[in-house]
């Protein structure tokens, strides 16, 4: 298993070789994946395009979470980012109180809640996966379904000791958007996003052992998603999101709006 998976990394030829493998569109839920890539970006950063391009091929590659996360500090330079929200902000610079670096910049990838590096830096990406997911990736199992009126998620118990707390979060986000951009550094382009961040909430916490909780669908009907993630995740005792432990996705065929996506 560990063999196929530093293959899958291109680690024999040099890394910054994942596979892109067919991620069918339709598919409700993927399989457990080898790391949480959540990207920050802006609207008014000329840099963030090509990092918002390499985010939509880890997506499809479907062997990660990516998340993207608009922050509204450039916003003063002349363009307000339409999908920015301050949560977004604020959750990065918690990363960066966290890391104790306070490295605040866009594009920002932050691998795993441990390691943040240029976002449209395949290789250093590829890196900091495999720094943080070892060799077998996330530790924990994670798998959300979908009732007919709720979301059911799945978590494993703890494969160790020194794993015994975390919170539970649910993302809700967009798959795709354009956004035709009119001024700033990026201005005259339409710029595309992908499964970008309406809003989050954490919804239990777990403590090291198998649980199973409902989340009811009008959470995500209310953010007009059509998308979601479930994070496990760490965090110190002043609420600083740490290490992300596990993870999924889904996304419904047709929307949140089905009686029953079985």
């Amino acid at each position: 298993m560990a063999g196929a998976w530093l293959r899958r990394f291109g680690v024999a030829t040099g890394l910054g070789m994942l596979s892109l493998g067919g991620w069918a569109a339709t598919a409700l839920a993927q399989s457990q994946p080898i790391a949480v890539l959540e990207l920050f970006t802006s609207q008014a950063c000329g840099s963030c395009p090509a990092a918002d391009a390499l985010l939509a091929r880890y997506i499809e590659s479907g062997e990660v979470v990516a998340l993207s996360f608009s922050v509204d500090y450039w916003d003063y330079l002349g363009w307000p980012d339409t999908l920015a929200r301050h949560e977004n902000t604020v959750r990065q610079k918690a990363y960066a109180d966290g890391r104790g670096d306070m490295q605040l910049y866009t594009p920002q990838m932050v691998v795993n809640g441990e390691l943040a590096v240029v976002g449209s830096d395949k290789q250093a990406i590829d890196t900091a996966i495999l720094a943080t997911s070892g060799l077998f990736g996330l530790p924990v199992a994670v798998s959300v379904t979908m009732t007919s009126d709720a979301l059911r998620v799945s978590i494993e118990g703890a494969p160790s000791d020194d794993i015994r707390t975390a919170s539970v979060w649910l993302a809700a986000f967009d798959r795709y958007e354009t956004v035709p951009v009119g001024r700033g550094e990026n201005g005259g382009r339409t710029l595309s996003y992908h499964n970008v961040v309406r809003n989050m909430h954490r919804v239990a916490m777990w403590r090291g052992q198998a649980m199973s909780l409902d989340i009811p669908l009008s959470m995500l009907r209310e953010a007009g998603a059509d998308g979601c993630a479930i994070l496990l995740q760490s965090e110190a005792s002043s609420g600083v999101p740490g290490r992300v432990l596990g993870a999924a996705t889904l996304i419904p065929r047709g929307g949140y709006a089905l009686t029953s996506a079985r």
